[in-house]
């Protein structure tokens, strides 16, 4: 590992607000009579939290004066887990994971967005809202490429949902963390393959027979006055995956990427399968939205995102998008 060395300016001082005492107080009852060292880390990270996301150098003598260790002890746990900031962090901390899960599933290009959007590492952007930085495993393999902001994990990311999510935390707006595309947590991409039966029917059967069993015979209808059982609704069969039908590159392509959403390589793609226009999409069916989302092993995004929706109102001009969607597209 690296050396990690204190940020060189420093604030004056570090007093602990009411919560941080509390807390510190409560740390130290938990261990026995002259083993509140042990209390170091967890309040080393209540130090952070209070700090703005970072740990300065009388925050740690603060810390080593509370539980009465040398200073030097503190300075050496603090330094020595990553997990503790030396310098200033933006508002939302990007933590990029860049172990080799991740790197194979493209956080090489999720680095790329971070420069670009944000800077070098452990840079804080101008208005003080951002900030990122590499870090090793941080134990999400299966729903590689991953970033943790804060306390979140963000996982199964593409370059554009990255930008996107950094645009609106920069906004204010509220961003969804876990998986960015289907999953709901690490099951396989094309959803659960096991325990797929309807489990608690089938524990109802032996209670619902026996029931049927104790229960008195009911005298037969009479022929004249039985009743014809309607015979049950047949339920709509769900629609057929369909490849949607592409057409030959024309002279004047839509700009498929001011679709939230989609960015230059997914706009490539698309063209690849012969979608150049707004009014393809617009034009989806059902099935058709199904094939384009198993194909780009997003399933699910489409309908999140509206595409139909957007396309439908950018292939009638950019002032119907507005009209629709109340700001211009991006």
């Amino acid at each position: 590992m690296s050396v990690r060395r204190l940020a060189e300016a420093q604030p004056e001082s570090f007093s602990p607000n009411r919560e941080t005492t509390a807390f510190a107080k409560a740390a130290v009852k938990k261990y026995p009579t002259g083993k509140q060292a042990s209390a170091v880390i967890p309040l080393l990270w209540r130090v952070q939290e209070q700090n703005a996301g970072w740990v300065s150098e009388p925050a740690i003598r603060w810390t080593a004066e509370f539980l009465d260790m040398p200073y030097i002890r503190v300075y050496e746990i603090a330094t020595f887990y990553t997990m503790f900031n030396l310098q200033p962090v933006g508002t939302f901390h990007v933590q990029l994971c860049g172990t080799t899960p991740c790197m194979l599933r493209g956080s090489e290009d999720l680095k790329t967005v971070c420069r670009k959007v944000i800077g070098d590492q452990m840079k804080v952007t101008s208005d003080g809202k951002l900030s990122w930085v590499e870090v090793e495993c941080l134990g999400a393999c299966t729903n590689a490429p991953m970033v943790q902001i804060n306390k979140d994990y963000y996982e199964d990311l593409t370059p554009e949902i990255l930008e996107r999510i950094l645009s609106d935390l920069r906004e204010g707006k509220e961003v969804k963390p876990g998986p960015q595309n289907s999953r709901h947590r690490s099951e396989p991409l094309g959803g659960a393959l096991t325990l797929l039966g309807d489990v608690s029917a089938k524990r109802a059967k032996p209670k619902a027979a026996a029931k049927a069993k104790a229960a008195p015979k009911a005298k037969s209808a009479t022929p004249s006055k039985a009743k014809a059982t309607p015979a049950p609704a047949k339920s709509a069969s769900p629609a057929k995956p369909k490849k949607p039908r592409g057409v030959k590159a024309p002279k004047q392509p839509d700009d498929l990427k001011l679709i939230s959403g989609v960015g230059p390589k997914l706009e490539g793609t698309l063209n690849e399968l012969g979608i150049y226009k707004y009014a393809q999409i617009a034009k989806w069916s059902k099935g058709e939205i199904d094939w384009v989302d198993d194909y780009l092993s997003f399933k699910g995004r489409i309908e999140r995102d509206d595409w139909i929706k957007q396309a439908g109102a950018l292939a009638k001009g950019v002032d119907e998008y507005v009209r629709v969607f109340g700001k211009k597209p991006k």
